[in-house]
């Protein structure tokens, strides 16, 4: 039996399958291949810099040649007319032998190494701040340092400064013994002079000198306290920044001497000729540098300086009151050794005219006993019978010739008037002695008190010298003062008393 084929048809497409079909299965390929170019491309892409994504509208290699330009090394020339080859600036992974400089590559995932890395990270993170907090720990320490320094020196110029307080206070009780013992002089010597107007002069400027020391003593004590203060504060920044550091593989001046700087705080130290070290870092609140530490260091700072203007001053002072002190106290001697001076050249003058009217007063004393004995030789004996014949007014001759009443001789009248004028002048010479001893009387109570004046001034300036020596104390002056009055004499010891 025989089979009949179909009509071949007369057309093109030799293909038997349907075009719905192979159009579904070329969709699917283009799906499948736009899907894998573009999950290539995101995966490349994640793996890339932003920058190193190439124009869709350049050639691949084309895109690559200008990408990699900026990588090569750059050609420069010379003074001298040759060339070099230099790296491009930035950073990157130099090759040499490529003469290439590709810059550095930043991963968009995290890489198979991304825990290491993390954790490398952490660790520079924690060595920093550990860093951080050794170095600020070590200028705190280096600063609490200086303070303590600084503290000392204050106190040692305290010293200093009490020491001359007490000089200048001893001055004073020197004066007070001075006016007292000047007090024991006479009546007549407590005249106000030069000497007074010096003693008292002089006690003004101790009192002057006396605030002025007082007064540099009560801000050295305030500048103590504020230092002791800002000591315990950087005190406690310090151990509260090492407690982030419990391993010191160095001490704290080598950290110092490793950043480049010495010292953040000390301004008097000359500049180091070395490169410069590193700035000071910004406060942090939360950092290894906090507020109260930048605080504590610019407290200290300031303190410092003013510290060191204060210890100049205090210094200044001192030399100036010990000076001045010591030139008062050489005018207030220079001017009662001249006083003294003064009295004993009184004192010998009184001392001539005390001869003088001694020797005068001996002749008058001779020549009015010379004036009595003659005076009794004209009057004569008490008694008649002791006349001698001759000197009687009654004798022979005298009576024969007084007969007559015109022959009268004047022998007894002028007898009592020769008695009569050297009696006046017995009396007269006896009132001029009476005056030359209450004069020669006078002026012996003036030469002693002359006396006891000179003694004085000159006991004032011994004691002066005596007791401005070193070696005497502010207490043995004040007791010499509380324990003497010399306006009373001083009591007699128990030895001296007794027989």
């Amino acid at each position: 039996m025989r089979v009949l084929a179909p009509p071949v048809e007369r057309s093109q497409d030799t293909r038997i399958g349907a075009p719905a079909w192979r159009e579904a299965a070329q969709a699917m390929s283009r799906t499948a291949h736009i899907l894998t170019d573009r999950c290539g491309q995101e995966a490349v892409t994640m793996w890339q810099p932003k920058d190193s994504v190439l124009d869709p509208n350049v050639a691949h290699h084309l895109g690559r040649a200008a990408y990699i330009q900026p990588w090569r090394f750059r050609v420069e020339m010379l003074k001298g007319g040759g060339t070099v080859e230099k790296p491009p600036p930035g950073e990157g992974v130099t090759l040499w032998k490529g003469k290439m400089k590709p810059p550095a590559w930043y991963a968009r995932l995290p890489l198979p190494l991304h825990r290491k890395a993390r954790a490398l990270q952490t660790t520079e993170v924690v060595h920093a701040h550990a860093r951080g907090a050794r170095l600020t720990a070590a200028r705190l320490g280096r600063a609490q340092h200086q303070i303590n320094g600084r503290v000392r020196q204050l106190l040692r110029q305290r010293e200093v400064t009490d020491h001359r307080l007490s000089e200048v206070r001893k001055g004073l009780l020197i004066n007070q013994q001075s006016v007292k013992l000047r007090g024991y002089r006479p009546k007549s010597e407590k005249i106000p002079d030069k000497a007074d107007s010096m003693l008292t002069w002089e006690k003004e400027e101790l009192k002057s000198m006396k605030r002025k020391m007082e007064k540099d003593m009560e801000k050295s004590e305030v500048l103590l306290k504020t230092l002791a203060s800002c000591r315990d504060t950087l005190n406690f920044c310090f151990k509260e920044r090492l407690q982030a550091v419990d391993l010191m593989n160095q001490p704290l001046d080598k950290v110092l001497e490793q950043a480049g700087r010495h010292s953040w705080v000390n301004l008097s130290r000359a500049p180091t000729p070395r490169t410069q070290g590193q700035k000071t870092p910004p406060p942090d609140p939360v950092g290894t540098y906090t507020p109260e530490c930048a605080l504590a260091l610019n407290e200290a700072k300031r303190l410092l300086v003013e510290s060191k203007d204060t210890l100049v001053e205090m210094a200044k002072n001192v030399v100036d009151v010990q000076e001045q002190q010591l030139q008062i106290s050489d005018r207030v001697c220079a001017s009662l050794a001249q006083k003294a001076s003064e009295t004993l050249e009184l004192k010998e003058r009184l001392t001539m005219t005390l001869g003088l009217m001694r020797g005068t007063i001996h002749r008058c004393t001779k020549y009015n006993q010379e004036m009595y004995t003659t005076h009794g030789l004209i009057k004569g004996p008490l008694s008649k019978v002791h006349l001698e014949t001759g000197e009687k007014l009654d004798r022979p001759l005298v009576r024969m010739y007084q007969r007559h009443v015109g022959t009268q001789l004047p022998e007894a009248a002028r007898l009592a008037q020769g008695t009569d004028k050297l009696q006046r002048h017995i009396t007269h010479l006896e009132k001029n002695l009476d005056e030359l001893l209450a004069t020669h009387k006078n002026l012996t109570w003036g030469l002693n008190c002359k006396t006891i004046g000179h003694e004085v001034d000159g006991s004032v300036v011994r004691l002066r010298l005596r007791q401005r020596q070193p070696h005497v104390c502010y207490e043995q002056a004040q007791r010499l003062v509380n324990d003497w009055d010399p306006r009373t004499p001083p009591p007699r010891s128990k030895s001296s008393s007794d027989p």
